[in-house]
């Protein structure tokens, strides 16, 4: 099958939303479909560099379309889709309604998947009108919660069979032979001592907050962090330093390829949201997020110790993560200190996190992404 997915994504970037297009695309390649990503003519990169950042092992043709600013992506939106129509496409796959609305008013069977409400003047609008749409299309929302808060936004439902929801994924064979903590540790240059490792935006409500005074409580943890950008590290570091804070090791941005040793090399993994938080885009997405992080913790087989909001719940439960109340400090040092002192309990978390990360893979998403856009009726 021929496929297209047209997104405005900025890749190369650092952006969770530009890796989730490129795994989709590569999980995609890998069950045999043809695929073709469309972007906006803003950036560029080598193929070895896109296979470093993301952590890639397939390659997929990507296609670069003019994109002025003042037309709000339009122009890019219209040259995506008659280069698609050109190429016979037989199923075009975006993140955008507005997309997702032409392309089916165009004739083409269409896979939307949303990641937030739609927003803003006519983001509500066009996303009631993609729903309503004749021409079928199949929208794939990451979670329970954010199908139930978008259809509620716009007062329609997608129809029976023309939803789906897919949290989102990980590259399991890219964690099938982690080297143990001590071994990770070494690999790395760290100090061989007990090491919870935090990976991920340094954006506001991710938790940082919580961790700095964290560490500070827990002078004999290893904490190491991984992420953030230039000006965000430097910043932290900065902080630390006037706080005396020395146990707080910051990388900074790491590429996705090199990403599983790092965590690798935790024997806690740290996922502290708030109950209010942002993606790299702003907005609060607290409500309605599938972090991608959280899939790469189950794969590692550690111990995850989380921020107990409702949406992670429909991933992880009290079997294969150890839970406190967001922005409960107390709790977070309870439940910190019992990981710390009980390995039993954490090779416990680590055995079922692994496990459950089997129900995740990229390729088992997309297919059955696919099937069920495979089911859809035939175009009228």
């Amino acid at each position: 099958m021929k496929i297209v997915y047209i997104s405005t994504a900025e890749v190369p970037s650092s952006r969770a939303n530009s890796l989730q297009v490129m795994k989709v695309c590569q999980a995609l390649v890998q069950l045999g479909e043809q695929v073709q990503l469309y972007l906006p003519d803003d950036h560029s990169a080598t193929w070895e560099q896109l296979e470093e950042m993301y952590g890639l092992t397939q390659r997929f043709p990507i296609l670069r379309f003019p994109s002025r600013a003042f037309l709000r992506r339009f122009d890019f939106t219209v040259a995506s889709l008659l280069r698609a129509r050109k190429e016979g496409t037989d199923l075009v796959y975006t993140r955008m309604a507005f997309t997702a609305l032409l392309s089916r008013l165009m004739g083409f069977k269409t896979v939307l998947e949303l990641h937030d409400v739609p927003s803003g003047r006519i983001g509500p609008m066009v996303f009631r009108w993609y729903l309503r749409a004749r021409n079928p299309g199949l929208t794939v929302y990451i979670t329970k919660a954010l199908k139930d808060l978008a259809e509620k936004s716009v007062k329609t439902s997608a129809r029976e069979g023309e939803y789906l929801i897919a949290p989102d994924g990980v590259d399991l064979e890219r964690f099938e032979s982690l080297p143990s903590p001590v071994n990770a540790r070494a690999d790395l240059g760290l100090q061989d001592v007990f090491t919870a490792v935090y990976a991920g935006g340094f954006y506001p409500g991710r938790g940082l907050e919580m961790l700095e005074p964290l560490a500070q409580a827990f002078p004999q943890v290893q904490f190491l962090w991984v992420g953030g950008n230039d000006e965000q590290v430097d910043t932290w570091r900065n902080r630390l330093k006037d706080r005396d804070i020395g146990n707080v090791l910051l990388t900074g941005f790491i590429h996705n390829s090199r990403l599983p040793l790092f965590q690798a090399a935790a024997d806690v993994l740290l996922m502290p949201y708030s109950s209010s938080f942002g993606g790299s885009g702003g907005g609060n997405i607290a409500r309605v997020s599938s972090p991608l992080k959280m899939f790469e913790y189950l794969a590692s087989g550690r111990a995850i110790l989380a921020s107990d909001i409702p949406v992670l719940r429909e991933v992880l439960t009290d079997r294969t993560a150890c839970f406190y109340q967001p922005e409960n400090f107390e709790d977070l040092c309870r439940q910190f200190s019992t990981l710390i002192s009980d390995s039993a309990l954490r090779g416990h978390y680590a055995s079922a996190a692994r496990s459950k990360a089997q129900d995740y893979d990229w390729k088992r998403r997309m297919k059955g992404i696919l099937i069920a856009a495979g089911a859809l009726p035939s175009i009228k």
